[in-house]
């Protein structure tokens, strides 16, 4: 997929967003009566429901010496559960059009149903089956493990997984957001179910659960479904401390030599964590700088201006411990050290002087203005209302979000621009084979297994 396109995906949904101003008085925050918290909206539209569900703690709680585990155990999870092997299991969802999925994240695993309101009962018995009794089953884990292998030999040719898992690396070293979410060839090699069901007993539990749900059913309806699939649950996650971190490497140039005819470049630092009072006016001001498409500043200075690049994007990436500002571009070699050189001075230039203020203008109406779109489908309303709860922003958010945004001024973006990009030195990571190269450290290829 498209990095441009995933990371717009990302930010906008970190900013959540609702079409009508009185979102708040549609959510019911219903507490079941087993104790558990869900976010309900009542919606006749369709007869079918939707849930988003999310474990607080993720990849970030791999073992140190085995990243990968919370995602081959996520992979796991609808691989057969209870009585019912991986086929028995898979059939049955398809019998009744169940859509049932989970992920790992770096700081939450995460699940998704969907369900027809005549098959709710069916559907949230095999949600329960494969939270509270997953088989784990060898011929199954083998043949996810496979899979799994498979994507990450690709992920060691592809010049973008490549700088991105590389960027990670460097600046997390010896902390849990510097190892590969999927793992590793040696990793993943070695996990074991013993490994498995270790993370799945210490992570899936009720007191790190957060719950989203929007369709055609009352609260009670809802109560009596979240407790049927959770209630089951250990009561106390037992999830290991990950502490704060900053980005290292600032002002580092790592090029990975690969021999491909563009050279990819990620670049990236410090920036806000998501409670940030500033995070509001960062998010405009990188809408600005990276984040707006075809009319950000670095879109226009490097594929308008110059043609150096198709693609060129900036976006912000909180995360549980460290905040992030990230980007990339990918150029021909022979302009790649023009492509940063711009793109860095660019960043200087609206950390200095910040936006003009038609540029102001024009990023909140967009912002403002476009803030339906994230609505606009039931599972939309359910993943945005799961992530308000994941970054404890609120029941009220949605109805206070665009007003934040309005409220934003120019000082406040220059504020938030002198606190993470006014020396504009980052750690930037080089796929290919740049001339001139604006190295100072030379990497080979796929170094990250």
């Amino acid at each position: 997929m498209n990095r441009a396109i995933v990371c717009a995906a990302m930010t906008v949904a970190l900013m959540s967003a609702a079409p009508t101003p009185s979102w708040s008085a549609r959510i019911d925050r219903i507490v079941t009566p087993a104790g558990i918290e869900v976010w309900h909206v009542r919606d006749n539209t369709l007869p079918m429901v939707s849930m988003e569900f999310g474990f607080v703690g993720g990849a970030a709680q791999d073992p140190e010496a085995k990243p990968g585990v919370a995602n081959l155990m996520a992979s796991l999870l609808d691989e057969g559960a209870g009585d019912l092997d991986a086929r028995a299991f898979q059939e049955r969802l398809e019998e009744r059009a169940i859509a049932l999925s989970f992920s790992a994240q770096r700081d939450a695993l995460r699940g998704s149903l969907k369900t027809l309101i005549e098959h709710r009962e069916q559907a949230v018995e095999l949600l329960r089956l494969a939270l509270a009794q997953p088989r784990f089953d060898a011929e199954a884990v083998e043949r996810v493990r496979a899979a799994t292998l498979a994507g990450i030999r690709r992920r060691t040719t592809n010049p973008s997984d490549i700088a991105g898992d590389r960027w990670f690396a460097r600046a997390f070293p010896n902390h849990p957001y510097g190892r590969p979410s999927r793992g590793t060839l040696d990793s993943v090699a070695s996990i074991t179910t013993d490994d498995l069901r270790v993370l799945h007993a210490n992570t899936v539990a009720r007191s790190n659960l957060k719950i989203a749900t929007i369709g055609a059913l009352d609260a009670a309806d809802i109560a009596a479904l979240v407790d049927r699939a959770f209630a089951g649950l250990p009561a106390k996650a037992k999830l290991t401390p990950v502490p704060e971190a900053v980005p290292q490497g600032a002002g580092e140039r790592d090029i990975v030599d690969m021999d491909v005819p563009q050279t990819v470049i990620t670049f990236g630092g410090a920036g806000l964590k998501r409670s940030d009072p500033d995070f509001i006016p960062a998010f405009v001001l990188n809408h600005i700088l990276g984040g707006g498409s075809f009319s950000s500043r670095l879109y226009r200075e490097v594929r308008e201006k110059r043609g150096l690049a198709y693609s060129v994007y900036s976006y912000l990436a909180p995360l549980d411990r460290a905040g992030l500002f990230l980007g990339g571009v990918s150029t021909r070699n022979d302009r790649a050290a023009e492509s940063l050189t711009i793109i860095l001075e660019e960043i200087r230039r609206i950390a200095g002087a910040g936006p003009t203020a038609e540029e102001l203008a024009k990023a909140k109406s967009y912002l403002i203005g476009s803030y339906p779109l994230r609505f606009d489908t039931s599972g939309k309303i359910a993943e945005q209302l799961l992530q308000i709860q994941l970054d404890d922003l609120g029941i009220d958010y949605i109805d206070r979000r665009n007003g934040l945004i309005e409220a934003v001024t120019a000082d406040d973006v220059r504020r938030a621009a002198a606190r993470f990009l006014a020396d504009a030195k980052l750690l930037v990571t080089l796929v290919g084979r740049p001339n001139p190269a604006p190295s100072i450290s030379v990497s080979a290829p796929g170094g990250r297994g």
